[in-house]
């Protein structure tokens, strides 16, 4: 493995955020509730590899991202950029982080600025990290570059347009774009194709995967869909409520899940070799609840409400993470006897 691959760029250790509940008349007997929305949450990002993080809706992945883009503060934790740990909130530090750590948000058109051009979007970007050269030449070449770069050629054909005047995938490449503007060594994708047409998510999936290669850049892929994490990702984790429940390379982590909630996660998706009656009844027999309220999460492992697996120690007791093989990791306490049983039995 190259010594980039090896070195972490962007860490995360302890990871916390608890959202206070705010309200007015019963909700007041509530003072001091808060939302869990992550839960000591540890990762490593690492130059040329993709690490995807996969979860259903409100299982804290975004929260994730925009603690690392430092943009909420954390409540507990620490976030270390090249092993040293960065809070910042605002100002110069805060641009200095921006240069190494940039976001790509989920919907391309609200992150745009709809009264403003795409060059406008591009340059203001390029001379805020100082990156538009001295002359309206080399302000030209910077331009031209960064739209090949995500391939929207010839660039003149572009520059001029409005955000509405683009289709959506042609948005969020201009939104890469603009995070590129920077220069960073850290991407944070946040569901970057779900607001995209099927037929064009691949393409910004190439993209993405080839960007990593040509510039060496540590990704978090963030996504509720885990096939798209096979294709793309070198790494996998796994979040449900808040916590990280399984890790690993995603080709392990995708043929062969250790944890029950990501094997529910893969059997909740669409397969066609499933004929439709057959398939409805198989969903609903495995319709296993909702997920837990964050306000008051459940004690123990957080999945056993809906775990078909679960034992008395997982209603008390929070698994630690159990080395399944040497490429796979899972919180739970099927694993605990050191010889693990597939997560299809008990």
């Amino acid at each position: 493995m190259a010594p980039e691959q090896t070195t972490a760029v962007l860490e995360a250790e302890g990871l916390t955020k608890h959202f206070p509940v705010r309200g007015a008349g019963r909700d007041v007997l509530r003072r001091g509730a808060a939302v869990h929305a992550v839960d000591d949450v540890a990762l490593s990002l690492h130059r040329g590899r993709v690490t995807a993080l996969v979860g259903e809706s409100g299982s804290g992945k975004s929260t994730v991202a925009r603690l690392l883009a430092q943009l909420q503060t954390r409540t507990g934790g620490a976030v270390r950029l090249h092993g040293k740990d960065v809070t910042v909130h605002g100002g110069r530090r805060f641009r200095a982080y921006c240069r190494s750590v940039q976001l790509i948000f989920q919907d391309p058109f609200a992150s745009l600025n709809p009264v403003h051009t795409v060059r406008y979007h591009l340059t203001r970007a390029l001379r805020v990290h100082g990156h538009a050269g001295r002359t309206a030449r080399e302000l030209e070449e910077a331009l031209t570059d960064l739209l090949g770069r995500v391939r929207l050629t010839p660039a003149e054909q572009y520059l001029a347009k409005f955000p509405h005047e683009l289709s959506g995938g042609q948005r969020q490449r201009v939104a890469i774009a603009r995070a590129l503007a920077a220069r960073p060594e850290v991407l944070l994708a946040d569901e970057p194709v779900s607001m995209l047409d099927v037929s064009i998510r691949l393409g910004v999936l190439n993209l993405l995967r080839d960007l990593k290669e040509q510039l060496s850049l540590a990704v978090l892929y963030i996504t509720h869909d885990i096939a798209s994490a096979r294709y793309f990702a070198d790494e996998t984790l796994v979040m449900y409520a808040g916590r990280l429940v399984e890790g690993g390379e995603s080709e392990t982590v995708t043929q062969s899940p250790a944890h029950p909630y990501t094997r529910l996660l893969i059997d909740s998706a669409p397969d066609p070799e499933r004929i439709g009656s057959a398939q409805r009844a198989e969903l609903d027999e495995d319709d296993l609840g909702e997920p837990p309220s964050l306000v008051t999460p459940p004690a123990g492992c957080r999945f056993h409400p809906r775990c078909p697996h679960a034992m008395e120690r997982c209603t008390t007791e929070l698994p630690p993470r159990f080395e399944v093989s040497g490429k796979q990791w899972a919180a739970c306490w099927l694993y605990d006897n050191g010889s693990p049983a597939p997560a299809g039995e008990s």
